[in-house]
């Protein structure tokens, strides 16, 4: 079943933006920081609407985790740590489920002490098991644990959120 079609997915893109500027209006730059490549696609989502509506200077980076295994393979930044010092840091996913992505790419962020950290995702299910709060949502499920949320943005003309 599809729940979010494009259209729909582009307008609560546009929404995070808003809120992203209105949260930092003050800052002269933040850093959206994709988990993996969904999430990183996000930031990049985000970064084009924020630059369309704000003078904010967006810098993007990402971070690679295995979500199975957060513990087994190292999680890596692509961007040298000393540039995050007293930065604002987004942190972008496709779906919070659990909280345990979000929660493990926060290890590479205690490297170094950032101004802030948020976080920001698509879909926000209610299953938190991590002391994960997420700030800015583009959309809130209550799901069973047994249903599925895959988001679809890869082909530029069929974006899409699906419940399995």
């Amino acid at each position: 079943m599809i729940i979010l079609n494009q259209e729909q997915i582009k307008q609560k893109i546009k929404r995070m933006a808003m809120q992203i500027y209105e949260r930092h209006a003050d800052e002269k730059e933040i850093y959206l920081a994709g988990i993996n490549n969904k999430g990183y696609e996000i930031a990049n989502l985000l970064d084009k609407e924020i630059r369309a509506l704000s003078p904010l200077n967006c810098k993007i980076l990402q971070i690679r985790l295995d979500p199975a295994a957060p513990t087994k393979h190292p999680i890596q930044i692509d961007h040298n740590l000393s540039d995050l010092e007293n930065k604002a840091i987004i942190i972008c996913d496709d779906v919070s489920n659990t909280g345990r992505t979000v929660f493990y790419s926060f290890k590479v962020l205690m490297e170094f002490l950032p101004k802030k950290i948020e976080v920001a995702v698509l879909i926000e299910r209610t299953h938190k098991c991590f002391p994960v709060q997420v700030d800015i949502v583009g959309l809130r499920l209550a799901t069973t644990l047994n249903e599925n949320i895959e988001v679809s943005l890869l082909k530029s003309t069929d974006w899409k959120v699906e419940l399995n």
